[in-house]
């Protein structure tokens, strides 16, 4: 049995394997509705046989987006249309969620095809926030520094994005704290210069993080799990580290996470050549952070063979595989993965013609 494809357990929700669809932006929504795109994308990728389906990073204020293109759940006009992408997921067997995610300095940017920098506010643009007025990079805008009552905001809007999630049917709920966003650059010292209560030392870098993840808790059910992302390494001596994401992983599972989607980069630019990407190059520090934190870990980042997925869970680097990219270029990738391994899966009846011998269901086995 291959333990890619064994069930997994988070609170009360029992995902069907180990594989999860990692939140990739679509820059496909008008005014962060999503739509017909949305349901296509992420429901082929439930039909594919993923344990766990998650949405690209969805904004929990229109000014925490990243383009404004970008999906959204800080309005409760914006739920009907996820609550039919989660109906449609969930009947396929998948868990179903989102990633509440608040942009912060790098908010207010064109969609990637559309170039790069800043979207000017006479273009639907805005004035981005987070905790100070230092630029992401020149071409991106300069943001507005939050006070103590913009903070409480942004904590509030965590808290009632959840509750939305909760309305559309989801089951999981993931806070999105990597990738140089804004609860990433609280955390890292190279970006949070701040001198008060929410800057300096490790306890106040780290407030913005506990604090939205104890306000989701509180309207959260007990029953459904919590996924916090966090970028395990800045790439930058003097940034945020894997030992402080592991210290951070223990105080967050104390405010009611469950497992921390562990992924790395994002909060500073860093020249070329400076991260060692490769396959499997974020496991290592899924690994540690489980090991160090005794929180469960899921990994991403370049993951494309089933062995190697099946090597990560069964060897222990990590509890469940988010693939990104790989779900792009095939939707379908956890049935094909399943018969490479030897797993016997159950396949949308719609296809069963495709699986091989259709009277046991039986994948064919590897050749």
């Amino acid at each position: 049995m291959a333990v890619l494809f064994t069930p997994y357990q988070l609170r009360d929700v029992t995902l069907r394997n180990r594989v999860g669809v990692s939140p990739m932006c679509e820059y496909s929504s008008v005014d962060g509705f999503a739509n017909d795109w949305h349901l296509v994308h992420l429901g082929s990728r439930a039909v594919g046989g993923a344990g766990l389906v998650l949405t690209e990073a969805i904004a929990v204020t229109a000014d925490g987006r990243i383009s404004p293109d970008d999906l959204g759940i800080w309005k409760d006009d914006h739920v009907a249309m996820l609550e039919r992408i989660a109906r449609f997921c969930t009947a396929q067997g998948a868990a179903w969620g989102t990633q509440l995610a608040h942009a912060g300095r790098k908010g207010s940017t064109k969609r990637p095809w559309s170039g790069t920098g800043a979207v000017a506010v006479a273009d639907g643009g805005w004035t981005p926030v987070g905790p100070g007025t230092e630029p992401f990079d020149p071409t991106y805008p300069v943001p507005r520094a939050l006070d103590e009552d913009g903070i409480a905001q942004v904590v509030r809007a965590f808290a009632d994005a959840a509750r939305r999630t909760l309305d559309a049917g989801g089951t999981v709920v993931e806070v999105h704290g990597a990738h140089g966003y804004l609860i990433h650059q609280f955390l890292s010292p190279l970006i949070n210069h701040r001198t008060d209560r929410w800057g300096g030392s490790f306890e106040n870098r780290t407030r913005l993080a506990r604090e939205v993840v104890r306000a989701v808790r509180g309207v959260w059910p007990e029953r459904l799990p919590l996924l916090v992302r966090l970028s395990a390494t800045d790439w930058v001596e003097g940034g945020w580290d894997v030992e402080q994401t592991a210290a951070l992983a223990r105080q967050l599972r104390d405010d009611g996470a469950d497992l921390i989607d562990v992924s790395t980069g994002g909060g500073v630019p860093v020249p070329p050549g400076t991260i060692p990407i490769g396959p499997l190059y974020q496991t290592p520090f899924a690994e540690q952070v489980r090991r160090e934190s005794g929180v469960p870990t899921g990994t991403v980042g370049m993951i494309t063979e089933p062995f190697d997925a099946e090597t990560i869970v069964a060897d222990g680097r990590a509890d469940l595989v988010f693939l990104a990219r790989e779900f792009l270029r095939d939707p379908y990738w956890p049935l094909f993965a399943a018969r490479a391994l030897g797993a016997e899966v159950a396949w949308p009846p719609q296809y069963l013609r495709a699986v091989g011998d259709r009277a046991t269901m039986r994948v064919p086995e590897p050749v």
